[in-house]
């Protein structure tokens, strides 16, 4: 009988049209990143699963800690976000969980929860160009000039209802405890400082979780992802409150708060 082991070793012929390094399927036999799921099933949490898919191996004892408190400092927000908004408003229409999920996530854009993947990037870029440790200061510098010079928010800092984030400072301070800060985290504070002199701006959540998530080695580009994966939870649970504690069709806003400023009524003339 001709396998398709056979096929390819005659005809010299690649005839797989997919390709993974992530996971490997096989009768009865499931093996993620080269572990076996039964394995990862009994010894691991679901933080490591991330950082394992993601990263390619599993994580310290000391990151899997870390990862673990950055997902749960981005769990929600209250009603707050524009994706919550959206995600209850969908559920209130009568849409099922998936759909109302789907629209909350949807809302997702540079202008929410896009910061902390532009925050990653500028950290990962400009540490790039940093021959030593001495040479953070003034790139921190120069970074805070630039954007100040061109009237541009730093991503990462400053919050609209938080003058100073509380979040921030404690996943910092945990980050420190558990030996998981670098250069990336010491450039995210040096342009605090820089920026705290001239603005009172201070580091916010996405800041100093981008700066965290570049020292534990993440690229950027897996930011946004990272940031839903932790309000994942917070979702689901506004819309199940939403579909259980409220009337249904939300009524956001009333004929009188809404300003009409098209043409005037007229009549069609034959």
């Amino acid at each position: 009988m001709i396998t398709e082991k056979t096929l390819k070793e005659i005809f010299k012929i690649n005839i797989y049209r997919w390709k993974t390094a992530i996971t490997l399927i096989e009768k009865n036999s499931i093996t993620t990143r080269g572990y076996s799921i039964e394995d990862l099933i009994e010894n691991v949490n679901f933080a490591d699963i991330i950082f394992l898919l993601l990263m390619g191996d599993l994580p310290s004892q000391k990151e899997s800690k870390m990862l673990n408190a950055i997902l749960v400092s981005f769990c929600d927000h209250s009603i707050t976000p524009p994706s919550t908004q959206v995600a209850r408003l969908t559920s209130s229409t009568g849409s099922p969980l998936n759909a109302s999920l789907a629209a909350g996530l949807l809302a997702f854009g540079e202008k929410h929860a896009g910061a902390i993947e532009k925050a990653m990037k500028l950290l990962q870029d400009t540490i790039k160009l940093c021959e030593t440790e001495k040479d953070i200061p003034s790139l921190a510098k120069q970074i805070t000039d630039k954007h100040l010079q061109n009237a541009k928010k730093i991503p990462g800092y400053g919050h609209r209802y938080h003058h100073k984030d509380p979040r921030a400072a404690r996943i910092l301070k945990v980050a420190e405890k558990l030996e998981c800060t670098g250069p990336h985290t010491q450039l995210a504070k040096e342009i605090e400082k820089t920026l705290h002199k001239t603005k009172k701006i201070h580091i916010n959540i996405d800041g100093a979780n981008a700066a965290i998530l570049s020292d534990l080695g993440f690229h950027w580009s897996t930011g946004t992802g990272i940031f839903m994966i932790g309000r994942l939870p917070g979702l689901i649970a506004h819309i199940n409150e939403e579909k259980t504690q409220e009337k249904p069709f939300r009524k956001t806003l009333k004929l009188e708060e809404i300003q009409y400023y098209g043409k005037k009524p007229k009549k069609i003339t034959i």
